[in-house]
Parts: structure tokens; sequence; C-alpha cells
């Protein structure tokens, strides 16, 4: 049995309380870069673990109440708790994953997923040193939020601060995910959210079709293989990351009616390891089945269909400008938008437009209501209604009383 550390100042109330009553918080190193901390306070003292220069405090001491293993702990359970928060447990050398080892997973797995890593490396450059040593199991809403808000008053803007405070927060859900003893996940759930001012939602760029076709040629008089993958979204609405998992085998340009076998995303629950890519046919038009059979002409049948091509938004800027654009909002994702707009308003059921783009009832209700509620569901719903002016045919029974 690994050996327990004394403190004969901490041990009991009685020493603890003979103290000064201080800020600086008395401390015993109970392990290597562990040490437990005791405050002294006008009332009951608080416990709180330091390793590699952060102090995170965890329970009252016993000072003035008994012991419940939990928000008010003895000496004995102090020490423990301090061991299981920096290192697992005692006799566990498996120690809790940094914030620094967090960020290293969440870069090797955007890589194994064929996302950008960039958003791994652009997080370092905004997270210190300090708090990349912390424990990821050991921060708080407040911390979090206060890092936030940092970011903005260092100069950027809400939208990138946004940005970055997502890229921290998938790191951190992964870590989560990863180890189950991580449970404080509600800390940057609720900690990396929006600030009140800040709760304007984006503008869902909605283009029409012949704007969207003046786009797509654009492209391809910038880049044939850029056109192409303009096309495709444009096409298909579907998000860049599942584009570039396309592998030569997922075109099925054989049939009659031509398709892609289009992967799921890896969002939110479907990142989870162990979980199977899933894939449905999406329906694609002649003309781009014989562009893409023509592009993966010689590759073998497991090459990925597109090479990868990053800054999709930036090698789009040339195109909207020369088609004199005056929407600094235009991003490839807006035919995302146009697409499950477009097919909302031909009056396509909304449980298949959700399928067709990857993504739920719920969401689609939540993000693109005004234009369910309008032309032509309107006329659809016109035509339900009951005339009664016209006379009636036939037998009219009475309804019995």
């Amino acid at each position: 049995m690994a050996r327990r550390i004394r403190a004969a100042s901490l041990e009991n109330r009685t020493n603890r309380l003979k103290l000064a009553v201080r800020k600086k918080p008395f401390t015993a190193l109970i392990a290597p870069n562990i040490s437990i901390a005791y405050r002294r306070n006008e009332g009951a003292g608080t416990w709180s673990v330091k390793c590699n220069g952060w102090l995170k405090r965890f329970a009252l001491a016993d000072d003035y109440e008994d012991a419940n293993g939990d928000s008010v702990m003895t000496y004995w359970q102090a020490l423990d708790r301090a061991k299981a928060l920096a290192r697992a447990d005692e006799g566990n050398t498996e120690q809790l994953a940094s914030l620094a080892e967090a960020i290293d997973n969440y870069e090797a797995d955007l890589e194994r997923r064929g996302g950008r890593k960039y958003n791994a490396t652009q997080l370092r450059l905004h997270v210190s040193k300090t708090m990349q040593a912390k424990t990821v199991a050991l921060f708080t809403e407040k911390e979090l939020h206060n890092w936030r808000l940092g970011l903005i008053a260092g100069g950027l803007m809400p939208s990138s601060a946004d940005r970055i405070a997502k890229s921290l927060r998938s790191a951190l859900n992964l870590a989560a995910a990863n180890d189950d003893r991580i449970n404080n996940a509600s800390a940057w759930k609720e900690g990396l959210k929006k600030p009140d001012d800040e709760h304007a939602e984006p503008r869902n760029v909605i283009l029409p079709d012949e704007t969207i076709a003046a786009l797509v040629h654009g492209a391809y008089e910038e880049d044939h293989a850029f056109g192409l993958i303009m096309d495709a979204l444009a096409e298909t609405g579907n998000r860049e990351s599942q584009l570039f998992r396309l592998k030569v085998h997922d075109l099925q340009d054989h049939l009659a009616a031509p398709r892609l076998m289009m992967p799921s995303s890896r969002k939110g629950k479907n990142r989870k390891k162990n979980r199977s890519v899933e894939y449905r046919p999406l329906p694609i038009s002649v003309r781009l089945a014989k562009a893409l059979r023509q592009h993966a002409n010689r590759k073998r049948l497991d090459a990925p269909l597109f090479d990868k091509m990053w800054d999709l938004s930036k090698r789009l800027k040339p195109v909207i400008e020369r088609l004199r654009l005056d929407d600094d909002d235009i991003t490839p994702y807006a035919l995302r938008h146009s697409s499950i707009v477009r097919q909302l308003l031909r009056a396509v059921p909304i449980r298949l437009v959700a399928a067709h783009h990857d993504t739920s009832v719920a969401e689609i209700e939540r993000t693109y209501s005004r234009f369910i509620t309008g032309d032509p569901s309107e006329a659809l719903t016109r035509a339900t209604l009951l005339d009664l002016d016209k006379p009636a045919r036939g037998n009219v029974v009475a309804l019995k009383r």
C-alpha cells in the first residue's frame, strides 16, 4: 500500500485552528508536483489541490462540522481527493489529461477525420502556457468565461472569439469522451457560451439560383478542381468535410439516375470513437456525374474522389469580387443554406430535407422556420380550407343530437 503523507499542522482540526487566518494557503507536498493546500479562514477552512502552477479548491475542511466525504472533508479524505484530481487516484500513474494534451489529441483527431488541423494550431496561440498545463477536469465555468472575454478584450472580433471558443469546446469534449473521470463538461458548455450581448444569430445567406450558377462557373474559371468542389457543394448541399471523405467508389454513375453515397458527418455524438459511419444515397445530375467520372479517371476505387483543398472561402473571394457581389457573408457554406431553403420552398417534406442534408428536423425548423411558413406551404394549406359558401352535393345527413 502506498505511503500516505503526514502533515501534523493540517491533520486534525485542533492543529489547523491554531494557524493564522490568512489568504495564502498552508501547503504540504503529498506527491511529486502535487500539494494539498489548506486556507485558514474566519469560518471553516478550505481544501485545495496545487499542481503544475494551478490551484483548485474542492471542499471545506471539517473544522466546525463532521466530514461527509464530499463537500466537507478530513485531511485524509482531502489528500485522496487531491491526488485523484491531479493524477486519477492513489496508486494509479495515469494522469488526467492536461489541456495541452487535450489539444494534441484534438489535432490528431482532426487529422484522422480529414479535418483542419488549423483549428488546433490556432487554438494554441490563444491559450496561455499556464492554462495548457492545467488538468481538464479542474476547469470552471467562470474561468472559461473570463478566458473567452479576454480574447475580445485582446482585440479579437466576437465572431473570431466564438470560433476559437468552439475549437476549445471540441477539444474538451473529446477529452471527456475519452476519459469517464472528466465530469465537468458543464463548465465549458456554459462558460464558453456567447454573452447575452453577442447573441445575435449569424445571418444565413440564401442565394438565388442564378447567383449560385455564376459562382460555380466562376470557380471553374479560377481552377477546374475548385470549380468541381463548388459544383458538388451547390448540388448536394452537404458539408465540405463530408465531400472530402468521399471515395471514388462512392460515385454511382452507372445507374439511370446517378448518385453519391454520402458519408454521415462527424459532428457531435457522431464524433465519438467506435461509431460506424453511415452512408446515404444522394441524387446528382447526369451533368455532375459525368464531370466527376472524368475527374476520377485512372484513380483507384478506394482513392479520395476529391483532393483536399483548404481555405475554400479565401479561394472564392476573387470570384465574388469579379461578380461584384457586395456581401462579405457569402462563403461556400451559403450553398448549403441555399440548398435547404430551395427544397423547403419546393415543398419537399422537412424530414426528407433534414435527411438529405444530414441534420435534424428540429434544426431545420429552428434555423429555417421563416421559409417553412411562407410560400408554397401557404398555398398548400390554403387549398385545404373549407369553402362553406359552396353548395353541398349529394345527400346531406343530419348529425344525431
